[in-house]
């Protein structure tokens, strides 16, 4: 009996994967050339059956962990921690209260954000927050000379001009460009 996040599932195979990839370059005599190998995500291939009480409880949680991308924790002869993917259950005459599966289980790797008040001085002013201030008015050279000069003491009313309006232009690669 293997356990799957605390239920128990009766697994028939487990065919653990180890891949590499490994890129490759053609030259004009010989072999390809390779220059680098990368280890790929581990992989977990199991198949098995459900059966008792429980088995609708334990479908029910199989078709929900893979509907969200909950990572899961198993633990039969091979231990392995990862994401379910292509879950399929085969419902028949073989089991009366339960069903067969298959799925795989696939390693991941979750990245965390670093805070910005962590980083390096020059990778904190490309991660600082764009604040939006908002449209803003330019000044014009009209509106300096309407200050400087002045008629005999009464101001004279001022006709309001509408300015043009410029946007607020974004660093290369935010989120907002």
């Amino acid at each position: 009996m293997a356990k799957l996040d605390g239920y128990y599932i009766l697994v028939e195979s487990e065919d653990p994967a180890y891949d590499n990839e490994v890129t490759k370059q053609p030259v004009e005599k010989g072999v390809n050339l390779t220059d680098h190998v990368q280890r790929a995500p581990r992989s977990m291939p199991l198949s098995g059956v459900v059966a008792g009480p429980d088995a609708a409880k334990t479908k029910d949680y199989l078709t929900r962990s893979s509907d969200s991308g909950r990572i899961v924790k198993y633990v039969g002869r091979n231990s392995f921690t990862g994401l379910i993917t292509g879950l399929t259950t085969s419902h028949d005459n073989t089991v009366a209260d339960g069903f067969n599966f298959s799925f795989t289980l696939i390693e991941v790797q979750i990245a965390t954000s670093t805070p910005v008040s962590q980083l390096p001085a020059p990778m904190k002013s490309q991660a600082a927050p764009v604040i939006s201030s908002g449209t803003k008015q330019p000044k014009t050279k009209d509106d300096k000379k309407k200050k400087t000069s002045s008629t005999s003491g009464k101001a004279a009313p001022k006709k309001k001009e509408k300015p043009e309006v410029k946007k607020v232009q974004f660093k290369k690669g935010s989120k907002w460009e």
